[in-house]
């Protein structure tokens, strides 16, 4: 559906997009993580055809994604960009913001807004709104276009959880239900781990790494990767002979480890400099004479105890 092919950008002498290559297929859900600033917004923006890029094209479905300076209306009209800032117009009912967007049939409409979980919004005016609601009329104003694919750039960003979650809901329901093939733009991993099939990595306009969630959270190919997906711990080769760790694994997440009262052959005695609830486990702060440890725990630990660390 989706080739993107040697991309480049520059802005101000400094390339904010460089050499991305990838590639889509149908319904295929791919999540594009990296820090503020490396480059994230500005390829979705050339996907869309909303940018122009410097050197390199985007084609959709074997046809050249035209940019800003090679047509009249910047756009491609099967390619939807929900940016992170948006606006609807002001004190308009939802229902009269949704007519004029409108290119379906009623049938199909209403289809949408249950999809949307709108219905119940539809009379009210633009500035009635919350931001989850916001969100969710412009989203809902986009798909009414029939786009292919939904390029969504932080659709999470101030939600609250409960927001969040009908949003995540919502966004499920866009891929099954309608079809419609999405890349999405976070920084939350618990919002592109459990969704994507393909995570995209970038940093300094790159993409650094690409592979399935499961690649990226346990293989990372570098502090920078693992850091994006939690917390991690890096055990020095003296400390894998002592845990006995015999994979070429760099990076440890919390989870890997165990801890325990009881001394064990392939363990580690540290001590508890905090433990802190996080409702379903603890979160224990460790440290040895060289070494400080972040692992979960089903239990709570007292301060400056010792207690032994071990992989599980």
């Amino acid at each position: 559906m989706l080739s993107v092919i040697d991309i480049c950008k520059k802005r101000e002498n400094r390339f904010v997009v460089k050499g991305i290559k990838f590639s889509q297929q149908s319904f295929q859900k791919i999540a594009i993580a990296g820090e503020t600033g490396s480059g994230k917004s500005t390829l979705l923006k050339i996907i869309a055809g909303l940018e122009q890029p410097d050197s390199g094209e985007v084609l959709f479905e074997n046809t050249k994604v035209q940019g800003p300076e090679e047509k009249l209306v910047a756009g491609h009209p099967s390619i939807a960009y929900l940016p992170q800032y948006f606006e609807l117009p002001k004190f308009l009912r939802v229902e009269q913001v949704l007519a004029y967007a409108n290119d379906l049939a009623t049938s199909d409409a209403q289809k949408l807004f249950k999809v949307c979980q709108i219905n119940h919004l539809l009379k009210r005016k633009t500035n009635e709104l919350s931001g989850g609601e916001r969100q969710r009329i412009a989203l809902c104003r986009l798909l009414l276009t029939k786009p292919k694919l939904l390029l969504l750039d932080e659709p999470f960003s101030n939600l609250d959880m409960i927001l969040k979650g009908l949003l995540k809901s919502v966004i499920q329901s866009i891929g099954e239900r309608l079809k419609i093939t999405c890349i999405l733009v976070s920084h939350d991993p618990d919002d592109t781990l459990p969704w994507a099939d393909q995570i995209l990595i970038m940093k300094d306009g790159k993409v650094i790494q690409q592979g399935t969630p499961q690649k990226i959270y346990r293989e990372p190919i570098n502090v920078y990767v693992a850091g994006l997906f939690g917390k991690l711990n890096q055990v020095s080769p003296s400390l894998r002979k002592t845990l006995k760790i015999k994979s070429n694994q760099k990076y440890f997440r919390p989870e890997d480890f165990k801890i325990s009262k009881q001394r064990k052959k392939s363990s580690v005695a540290c001590k508890v400099v905090s433990c802190k609830f996080c409702g379903s486990y603890y979160a224990v702060e460790l440290t040895t004479l060289k070494y400080n440890f972040i692992a979960f725990s089903n239990r709570e630990w007292i301060l400056s105890e010792t207690i032994y660390l071990g992989l599980k």
